[in-house]
């Protein structure tokens, strides 16, 4: 759209239709209102990283819980609140994160007390990291993808 506004300008400024002055005043605005476009759909850095990396960043330490236990749960909602206000992907893939949370852990109590859930408990822990590997790898591509099985609690 930039490309196609700038060209349009610069076809005007041949023509004589518009002044040097008048060309460089617009291109001006047309290059700034890109740039806010760029940060009013969340597209700043967050805390010096690019979204894309802050979000993949987001899902990916969930695996922080194998190392120290709900540390994987803390960090995703400290990165969520913390930029939720400022950021709609943020906030989009923080409700994401922490729906899938609290589900998997409900699905996880729920097998855990049923003996025979066991075996299944290793599938839903199974289905759980493949899960988080995908939606990392899609918000570094900067795509949005729901987990399965996810109950929305936060909408």
């Amino acid at each position: 759209m930039k490309y196609e506004n700038l060209k349009i300008l610069d076809e005007l400024r041949a023509k004589g239709s518009i002044t040097e002055e008048e060309f460089q005043r617009e291109k001006a605005k047309i290059l700034a209102e890109e740039n806010d476009d760029y940060n009013r759909i969340g597209k700043k850095p967050l805390f010096g990283m690019t979204e894309k990396t802050y979000l993949m960043l987001m899902h990916l330490s969930q695996f922080a819980s194998w190392l120290i236990p709900f540390v994987g749960i803390i960090i995703p909602i400290l990165m969520w609140t913390t930029n939720k206000d400022t950021n709609a992907e943020v906030d989009r893939h923080g409700k994401n994160i922490l729906n899938f949370t609290i589900s998997y852990a409900i699905y996880s109590v729920a097998l855990f007390v049923i003996i025979i859930g066991i075996p299944l408990l290793i599938v839903l822990f199974a289905i759980y990291a493949v899960a988080v590997i995908i939606a990392t790898i899609k918000a570094s591509n900067g795509e949005y993808w729901k987990y399965p099985l996810t109950i929305q609690f936060i909408k």
